[in-house]
């Protein structure tokens, strides 16, 4: 399965019990998730609002199709590409540490451990892989995309895997030209975190831990989908079944794309600390830059650095920040409005885009209007 992008555009690190406290279900963000769930047929909705500096959450369903255990606030949502503009940040914490520079380039981190890479390659820097500027194809062929899902975490370390993948990636003929063409690319960013990998000797995993999640509070986040395989104790992601409907995938191999796919989107979190993360990116692109990162390294994560309209993790328009994250079982859209101090996600444990996609509007138009 590959991730899906939609710009309308390890372990978990602590469980959802371990927060301090438990989110109220806002009643009005609540209907909206309802509104959203029957129009979509989704199993659940979850609506969170960001709002100068408090974070509300409403949610609509239940964990899988056929059950009836609820879904809450508390709950963990997979967030798929959302999870890219995470990893610009951990190039940016790695940046103001002097491990890395923006600057640095494929064949500089990688060139010593790869042979016979495509000539393309080796001049571009963090810079083009993480807007999407370096003409790398979208994503790996399918014969290996299975080969790295069968391997999931029970084979090679995830560096090792990163690696192989970053060799066979280029290795392939460019599929746009570099700089002047956007192309979405989940590669990329694989590729950006394999660079990762050989500038520190640690896993992407162990990088997001210490540079994202422990110093912004994301007591809830981890990676992969969320929750155990034998019991409910989280939603599950849903995919057509084969006779219609939904059927709901439990935790394990099948329930998300391969791990090595990492950089590029498998996160999940609770709504609760994404509105934390949202609150700091927010933040920063006001020039509030407090001590996570500089002020400089929240301009360059916001601005796109070849032109158009996408940055470094995030799609820009009309001063908003944007970014859709699927796995073709999960599907969160988030939209933020950094002048405003607001934020709005909302969450389908679903990745019918068709479905869930149009049943956005209204959401988004009651919560985040164009002008207040």
């Amino acid at each position: 399965m590959m991730i899906r992008n939609v710009a309308i555009a390890l372990a978990v690190l602590a469980s959802p019990t371990a927060l301090a406290q438990s989110a109220a279900n806002d009643a009005r963000l609540a209907a909206l998730a309802q509104q959203a769930r029957a129009a979509s047929g989704s199993p659940a909705v979850a609506v969170m609002l960001w709002q100068d500096g408090e974070t509300r959450i409403g949610v609509a369903g239940v964990r899988a199709e056929g059950s009836d255990v609820a879904v809450t606030p508390d709950d963990l949502w997979h967030i798929g590409s959302d999870t890219k503009a995470m990893t610009a940040m951990l190039a940016a914490r790695l940046v103001e540490a002097g491990v890395i520079s923006w600057d640095d380039t494929i064949g500089e981190h990688l060139g010593g451990v790869i042979e016979d890479m495509d000539p393309a390659y080796p001049a571009l820097t963090f810079r083009h892989l993480l807007s999407h500027r370096a003409g790398l194809p979208a994503n790996i062929g399918l014969v290996d995309m299975i080969r790295f899902q069968m391997e999931g975490t029970g084979g090679r370390s995830m560096p090792e895997q990163r690696l192989d993948y970053a060799l066979r990636m280029l290795r392939t003929a460019p599929a746009a030209d570099a700089e002047t063409e956007f192309l979405y690319s989940n590669a990329g960013y694989v590729v950006a975190g394999a660079m990762l990998e050989q500038a520190t000797g640690q896993s992407w995993e162990n990088l997001m831990a210490a540079q994202v999640f422990e110093p912004l509070g994301l007591a809830s986040a981890g990676f992969g989908p969320p929750g155990s395989a034998d019991e409910l104790d989280q939603p599950r992601g849903h995919r057509s079944g084969l006779l219609g409907g939904l059927t709901a995938v439990p935790p394990g191999p099948r329930a998300d794309n391969p791990p090595v796919l990492g950089p590029a989107g498998t996160v999940h979190v609770s709504l609760v600390d994404l509105g934390r993360y949202l609150g700091a990116q927010m933040a920063g692109n006001r020039g509030e830059a407090g001590d996570y990162l500089t002020a400089d390294s929240w301009q360059t994560l916001h601005t796109p650095p070849f032109g158009g309209d996408y940055a470094l993790g995030w799609a820009l328009q009309n001063g908003r920040l944007i970014h859709a994250g699927s796995n073709t079982m999960w599907f969160v859209q988030i939209v933020m409005d950094p002048q405003r101090d607001r934020a709005v996600v909302i969450a389908f444990n679903d990745g019918r885009v068709d479905r869930v996609a149009p049943t956005m509007a209204p959401v988004f138009e009651a919560l985040l209007p164009e002008a207040d």
